[in-house]
């Protein structure tokens, strides 16, 4: 009799543990759903997948010239530069040639503010001997002029000097912003653009902006 008293009250007791324990058990398959997409990661990545994979052209024949020996001008006397100069920064101001003599520039690449226009570039997010190698080289001399003063894609940021000439001509896969929370935008942008002007994309370059789409 003692000996089944004693069982009974050790099944008791786990009978009341697995009790204890079930609704942790129970929240674990919650905790470990995938993270949800976001709009814009999922756009992006859409439009990624229409993006046709290729090896690179070769740089042979590139120049800055082919797609632009200055600025084009936008309106009056500004160019698309001061254009895109005003827009970006806070409180600029302007010479009666449109050039900016005064303002402040925030620079996303690295989370730079500049309060000088001497330390600040207008940075191709594309850049053009990059837009060469997949596509632009066999483009017209007219699209890509508009290609490297175009106001309306993504393709036109103001950042540091210092950042700009740290990325160059790097795709992705070779250079990416310091300030990882812009990766997510700048691998939208660099998308964007890419699949408007139908520029291929390298197995790299796809395999480096599907992993800071991560970051959306």
């Amino acid at each position: 009799m003692g000996r089944t008293l004693i069982i009974l009250r050790r099944a008791a007791c786990v009978a009341t543990l697995a009790l204890l324990f079930l609704p942790a058990v129970a929240a674990l398959p919650a905790s470990a759903e995938p993270r949800k997409r976001s709009t814009a990661e999922a756009s992006a990545r859409r439009m990624l997948a229409q993006l046709k994979v290729a090896r690179p052209l070769s740089i042979r024949g590139y120049s800055r010239k082919r797609f632009q020996s200055r600025w084009a001008h936008h309106k009056g006397t500004c160019s698309v530069r001061e254009t895109v100069l005003a827009r970006d920064g806070r409180r600029v101001r302007r010479n009666a040639a449109c050039h900016p003599v005064k303002g402040r520039w925030y620079s996303p690449y690295d989370g730079k503010w500049l309060k000088s226009e001497k330390y600040v570039d207008v940075d191709h997010v594309v850049p053009l001997s990059y837009a060469w190698r997949s596509g632009a080289k066999r483009w017209s001399q007219a699209k890509r002029r508009a290609f490297a003063n175009d106001l309306r894609r993504p393709e036109l940021l103001t950042v540091s000097h210092s950042s700009n000439i740290a990325k160059g001509g790097q795709g992705p896969q070779s250079w990416r912003p310091p300030r990882r929370a812009y990766w997510c935008r700048y691998a939208t942008s660099w998308i964007t653009v890419k699949r408007h002007y139908r520029l291929f994309v390298t197995r790299n370059e796809r395999t480096a902006l599907l992993n800071m789409l991560r970051t959306c």
